[in-house]
């Protein structure tokens, strides 16, 4: 498919983007998987690695690239690299298998998709089955729950699932792949949020064509177990201990049928990023990323987050003595699905923002309110 002409995205960033998101990075599995099967992780340090000066891996996976390891002043751009998943919980003698969340995996969408169970001997194609529609009882029909919900591969006994390699605690992932829907929207699985990942890897990409130079050290941070507690960047922030952080991840776009704007706000794709108003935002780092984005001419949306934003903002922002961050959001539809969807000029904004804003912070900037 034919795709815009951009500075920002370009065939080859968009070739990596779709092999990124088709790529595996199930929580707590996000660098190795048991049949040493590629993941999204390895793929996006194999990329970040031509435009950062060093890079590192952590203890439990958080992957780093670093633009002017030297200096002694250190800025974070942040995503985090995990997807959501399940686990292998119980096999039936008959060889049907229940399955635990890895994540907030959505049992609803489960029935009829189709799954990848990651084994040491290799992976185990596998399908949700579900009651065909001829013998559900009008009136009485059930719902999917995490009580109904089983994968079968084709097999007769929990024998035959052994000599495959599949058993309890095995990670299971869905298999839908990326594609474009109208030129306009990516969509696909696990884009929550490796569209992060992604975005701040082309934010490197555009510091080394542009031959940008920054008076600090910047540290292009992919965190591991966002989905469950945002463990990796609690980790990378106590190694790290950064200045600023800017993190980007994805907020719910509003407008599609069923949403509650009420409740989640007024978001809509193809307007911008989502700024984050809440406690966990530093206000002087939110105001620079503003004048930047009206500097620029980058349109934004505003949104609230009352107590704490839920992603790796509030790792950050808690983390020793505290850390001034802030979130910038890349509106989404259909989250927690295998057909999540992002408009393209969002992304092109969000990259355009972080490299902006990088671009105005000074060396040795203090973001104390006094």
């Amino acid at each position: 498919m034919a795709t815009k002409k951009s500075s920002v995205l370009t065939p080859q960033s968009i070739d990596f983007l779709r092999n990124y998101i088709n790529l595996p990075a199930p929580t707590g599995f996000e660098c190795r998987l048991p049949n040493g099967e590629k993941t999204g992780q390895q793929l996006w340090l194999e990329y970040i690695k031509q435009y950062a000066d060093d890079f590192f891996v952590d203890t439990y996976g958080t992957a780093v690239g670093v633009i002017n390891p030297k200096e002694e002043y250190k800025i974070v751009i942040e995503a985090h690299a995990d997807e959501i998943s399940w686990f292998v919980h119980y096999i039936t003698k008959d060889g049907y298998i229940y399955l635990r969340r890895n994540g907030g995996s959505d049992h609803q969408i489960a029935p009829s998709k189709r799954v990848n169970i990651h084994t040491a001997k290799g992976i185990v194609k596998a399908v949700f089955g579900w009651p065909a529609i001829h013998v559900r009882e009008p009136g009485k029909e059930e719902t999917p729950s995490m009580k109904n919900i089983f994968l079968d591969c084709g097999c007769k006994s929990d024998k035959e699932l052994e000599k495959l390699g599949v058993h309890v605690g095995c990670v299971v992932t869905y298999e839908d792949e990326f594609m474009i829907l109208n030129n306009n929207f990516f969509v696909g699985r696990a884009l929550d949020n490796r569209m992060g990942g992604f975005m701040i890897a082309q934010v490197a990409r555009m510091i080394k064509e542009k031959k940008t130079k920054l008076p600090f050290g910047l540290y292009l941070v992919n965190s591991v177990q966002e989905e469950v507690g945002l463990n990796g960047a609690k980790m990378i922030a106590n190694n790290i201990k950064p200045a600023c952080a800017i993190v980007t991840d994805v907020t719910h776009d509003t407008q599609t049928p069923m949403m509650n704007k009420i409740q989640s706000g007024d978001i809509a794709c193809g307007k911008g990023p989502a700024l984050t108003y809440g406690p966990a935002v530093h206000n002087i780092l939110l105001d620079q990323i503003i004048q930047t984005a009206n500097k620029n001419k980058i349109p934004f949306q505003r949104e609230v987050a009352s107590r704490s934003t839920g992603t790796d903002t509030d790792a950050f922002a808690y983390s020793g003595n505290g850390i001034a961050s802030a979130l910038i959001s890349l509106p989404l539809r259909y989250m927690h699905t295998t057909v999540e969807s992002v408009h393209r000029d969002d992304v092109e904004s969000v990259i355009k923002l972080i490299y902006e804003t990088l671009r105005g912070i000074k060396k040795n900037q203090t973001f104390n309110y006094l």
